[in-house]
């Protein structure tokens, strides 16, 4: 049986291959933020970012850049590392507060992933909740698409590849689960990929931001549904990250790798297109719970879910391993790589070190099932496999 004959879906040109307007890629292009907000209709920006970045030179000079321009530009920081409904609902404060007209997204996944919640909820009614657009069957026709506000994406840290994406990833603090947002019209009308930006994210982050982008291909790589741009983005995401991510983490001011990093974070985001899997599925759950950085949940959960993935991937993994020139083959082979870039990059072995414990392994287990990366898993598991993922990866058992 061809693939084109089993139930695998088909992927549609229309609703899934859809990019931002422009992507202005290089070193120093920052020096365009104010261009790309006026190509976008804006005059009164809302900054969104994290009260991390708040505070550093580089968001000051874009504030400055874009008033000497002539933008009415405000800036709003309270932005958990975590983004949280309460996070968003301040921000759509703020933004109505201050009568601006689009979104300047700047930071990482977190500031990014706000930013673009508050542009999609800033002039929708009253009575619309977030939740009210999680990414369940057809939610987002609850907006109306034309409120959706203009959205320039400047990522400072090479991970999430939010900044290519349809969706946010916010906290529901009542539930104490992570829910993602959903709208077509939430993808940025312009991209920034300045690697100056990046230079000085401190090695940690380099290296669980980016096996965040790395868990993205990765995990488009391994999903089951038919979508070959997806498969071919994903295998030169991750070729990039492995020339370039050990780069980065041992000198931050080598702009080429660091360059190699945002692209291959954002290919990461357009890949999992395709699916995503279990090291998400749990990591979503994980990260409510917990509150612990979800690229470095999934660079800790990643060779628990190959291994428990293997008896599902073993031809994709033959040709990842032939493709990236790894020493070893086959899923071994990437295992083996996965395992030496982690302690290279200093990434702990199990969730225990990330002061992860056990006393909600049910728990993480139903709520695995339930998350919407757990569709895209090549192997369908059910509550008790999750709970068993999550303890072997608790306690390092590989």
């Amino acid at each position: 049986m061809s693939r084109l004959d089993s139930d695998r879906p088909a992927f549609d040109t229309v609703a899934d291959w859809n990019y931002p307007t422009r992507i202005l890629v290089g070193a120093g292009r920052i020096a365009e933020l104010a261009e790309a907000c006026r190509s976008l209709g804006m005059r009164a920006p809302l900054l969104v970012t994290d009260p991390g970045l708040a505070a550093l030179p580089m968001v000051d000079q874009a504030l400055e850049q874009c008033r000497d321009a002539g933008l009415e530009v405000g800036c709003f920081s309270q932005i958990q590392g975590n983004p949280t409904g309460a996070n968003v609902a301040a921000g759509i404060r703020a933004f109505r507060e201050g009568n601006h007209d689009g979104v300047i997204a700047f930071g990482g996944g977190s500031g990014l992933d706000a930013a673009k919640a508050v542009a999609l909820m800033a002039r929708q009614r009253d009575d619309l909740s977030l939740w009210a657009l999680e990414d369940r069957g057809d939610n987002w026709r609850h907006a109306e698409a034309d409120a959706v506000l203009p959205v320039v994406a400047v990522p400072t840290t090479a991970g999430t590849g939010s900044e290519v994406g349809r969706a946010s990833v916010i906290t529901d603090q009542e539930a104490h689960v992570k829910r993602i947002i959903f709208h077509p019209r939430m993808m940025p009308g312009a991209v920034i990929l300045d690697p100056a930006l990046t230079q000085g994210l401190p090695a940690p982050i380099t290296a669980a931001t980016g096996m965040d982008a790395l868990s993205h291909c990765l995990e488009a790589w391994c999903a089951p549904g038919y979508h070959p741009q997806a498969e071919g983005i994903a295998v030169e995401g991750m070729r990039r990250i492995r020339e370039a991510l050990p780069r980065a983490y041992r000198d931050g001011n080598d702009l080429e790798a660091r360059l190699d990093m945002l692209t291959a974070s954002m290919m990461g985001a357009a890949a999992f297109q395709r699916g995503l899997g279990a090291m998400h599925a749990l990591a979503h759950p994980l990260g409510a719970l917990f509150d612990a950085h979800h690229g470095l949940l999934n660079a800790v959960l990643m060779p628990y879910v190959l291994r428990a993935n293997t008896p599902a991937i073993g031809e994709p993994m033959v040709r990842l391993s032939r493709y990236l020139d790894l020493p070893g083959s086959g899923t071994a082979g990437v295992i083996d790589w996965v395992l030496a870039l982690r302690e290279d990059l200093g990434i702990p072995h199990t969730l225990a070190e990330l002061g992860i414990d056990d006393s909600r392994a049910e728990l993480v287990g139903r709520m695995a099932i339930e998350d919407p990366s757990a569709g895209g898993n090549p192997i369908p598991f059910d509550a008790d496999a999750y709970r068993s993922l999550f303890m072997a990866a608790l306690e390092g058992r590989l």
